[in-house]
This record gives structure tokens, sequence and C-alpha cells, in this order.
């Protein structure tokens, strides 16, 4: 199993702490997150961040280093509210077992889809995550992480898989899970509930000894 501690990037900075200064900064990434999904990684500014939000660049700069800082916390946040949902769905779920597990997959397939959903410019974030080689360890590092979260839970319940393949089956799952999430907003082809209803499927599959 690979223990994971998340570190910044040089040009990330933590969030601020008073209650003002963290209100500008939500609102920030709000307003970059609706702008990304408008024009794009590769067009977005600090200037138009900052024009949008009715802020002067130097106002920005207090909490983001540019434009890839400000995308970086972008894919943070969204990562820790998915997350977040995962981590509760484990503890309500995992001391049932792993059919419990199992049953309850389409649950929280849902729950995470409704927090992409939520997040504005979401789906433009996974893919900065992904096209941008200075944001991919935000996505890599919150993946790792919630895989050792998710192997602390199974392996007691999959004593007969061995550590290190359970650990890579739970990562490939992870992977999976964001690529259906992902999915969601891009193939119009394939009914929402139909897509959910199948993800689930074959994961629960994958993950049931």
């Amino acid at each position: 199993m690979v223990q994971l501690e998340r570190a910044p990037s040089a040009g990330a900075r933590p969030p601020p702490r008073q209650e003002r200064a963290l209100q500008t900064y939500e609102r920030l990434l709000d307003v970059a997150g609706a702008l990304l999904a408008e024009v794009g990684v590769e067009r977005i500014s600090t200037n138009l961040i900052c024009a949008r939000a009715g802020m002067t660049p130097p106002a920005l700069y207090r909490y983001f280093k540019d434009k890839y800082a400000v995308l970086e916390a972008l894919g943070r946040r969204l990562m820790d509210r998915q997350n977040a949902v995962l981590f509760a769905w484990l503890d309500r779920y995992g001391p049932l077992g792993v059919a419990a597990l199992g049953e309850a997959t389409e649950e929280l397939m849902r729950a995470t889809a409704d927090v992409t959903a939520a997040e504005p410019g979401a789906i433009w974030t996974l893919r900065a995550l992904r096209a941008v080689p200075q944001l991919a360890h935000v996505r890599i590092d919150s993946h790792r992480l919630v895989t050792d979260r998710m192997f602390e839970v199974y392996a007691p319940l999959m004593p007969d898989l061995s550590r290190e393949v359970l650990w890579r089956r739970l990562r490939i799952s992870i992977e999976f899970g964001f690529a259906a999430d992902e999915m969601l907003n891009e193939e119009t082809l394939i009914p929402r509930d139909d897509l959910l209803r199948d993800a689930a499927l074959l994961l629960r599959h994958a993950l049931t000894p």
C-alpha cells in the first residue's frame, strides 16, 4: 500500500483562514470555474478572472501566484469535495462488509456526480487536471490518497487477496469511477441513469471476491 502525504506545489498557497479572506478566495475560485467553462484552459487568465470578479490583479495575487495556481486550487477543491463523499460512504458501509459496499456503489457514484454537477466549471477543471502537465499531480495525489483510504476498509474484508493486488484494483477502480463521472458530462448517447447503473455494476464485480 502506498502512504501519501499531499504537498502543495511551488505555486500553490494554502487557503486563508480569516473568514473574510476565505470568502474572497472562494469567490475567486467560483468565478474562475465559471470562466474556465466559457473560455477554456488556454484562454483563461488572471486578468480575465479579475475583470469578472471586479477585483484588481494585486488583490488576486495575494491568493494565487498565476493562473495555474488558480487551476490547481480549483482542482484541489473539487477533489476534496468528491473525496469527502467517498470517505463518508466508506464510514457508512465499510462496517457492513463487502456485499454492502458493492450494493451501495451506485449510490456513491450518484453522490459524486452531484458534487461534480454543483461545482462551477467542474468538467473543465477535470480536463485541465488531465491536460496541463503542471496540474497532473493534483489528480494523481488525490486518487492515491483515496485508494489508501479504501484499502484500509477493504483489506480486512478481503484477506485472501494480496495487498499489492488489492491496492492495484482499488486504484484502477478510482480511475474508472472518475472516467465515468466525466462521461456523464460528455457522452450524449447514453442516458445518465443507464451510465451510472452500468458503471456501478462493473465496479461492483471488480471489487467482489
